[in-house]
């Protein structure tokens, strides 16, 4: 088995987003997922009903049996309660699993419309220097820091960790992410179109840098790779829900063609 990857995420009962699709994201590139669940929700795809969070300690109370037993090197974080919940979770599983590394997809809203939470910038702050990545989109951008534009606040939090700042909802270069660093940024373009809305893409997105990173690949491919299969996964159907596509399965229909 391996190479292994783990999510802390909302369980979705559709499916779409959250826990279920970071696992599925996983299981697609060959990763083996582990689950840990941060929040029971109440949704369809294109509904959130109801939010019942799930506290710091039982949060760690079932990521550490597998982290314990698994070389876990890359973990995937979606909704939390609170970004205060990350001071508590983060240390307790690296010092079980030293090394451990975090990519983070700061939802602070469903796509449905749901607000989790309203930001809190004292505890990103402290938040960010733990992390190897942050996934925000442009608004989420602008919520963490305050500032004017997602370009600006991107840059803004780069000094802490790499920033990856997505297009969905970006003015003027929608599609377009730039990952953004201490040293600079590298920009990946839109892929073919046409692409159909999803419900949990974002969900998708940082699973897959996950699942790339367990792989061995560094980040900028890493985050290569999850935008082009992100972009596969928006493809699959016109609905608000996707088709989870094996990798290697791609790889083949590519070469047949």
């Amino acid at each position: 088995m391996g190479p292994f990857a783990m999510s802390l995420a909302g369980l979705d009962p559709s499916g779409g987003a959250g826990l279920l699709a970071d696992i599925k994201t996983f299981e697609a590139h060959g990763v083996t997922g582990f689950g840990v669940c941060t929040a029971l929700t109440v949704q369809t795809d294109d509904a959130l009903l109801s939010v019942e969070w799930l506290s710091a300690e039982k949060i760690v109370e079932q990521a550490l049996p597998l982290l314990s037993k698994f070389p876990v090197h890359y973990c995937k974080i979606g909704i939390v309660e609170h970004p205060g919940i990350l001071l508590q979770v983060l240390p307790a599983l690296q010092a079980t699993r030293p090394g451990l590394q975090f990519v983070v997809d700061p939802v602070l809203k469903a796509s449905a419309g749901y607000v989790f939470h309203n930001t809190a910038l004292q505890y990103w702050e402290a938040v960010l220097p733990r992390l190897l990545l942050l996934t925000p989109n442009y608004e989420e951008a602008m919520a963490i820091t305050g500032c004017s534009s997602g370009e600006q606040a991107a840059q803004q939090m780069a000094a802490y960790c790499a920033i990856l700042l997505k297009g969905g909802h970006r003015p003027g270069k929608e599609g377009w992410d730039t990952l953004y660093n201490s040293t600079g940024y590298t920009e990946f373009e839109p892929g073919q179109q046409p692409v159909y809305p999803k419900h949990g893409s974002g969900c998708v997105l940082s699973a897959a840098i996950t699942a790339a990173l367990a792989m061995g690949l560094g980040l900028e491919e890493a985050c290569r790779t999850a935008k082009a299969y992100t972009a596969r996964y928006l493809q699959s159907d016109i609905s608000l829900l996707g088709r989870h596509i094996a990798v290697l399965n791609e790889e083949r229909i590519r070469k047949a063609n």
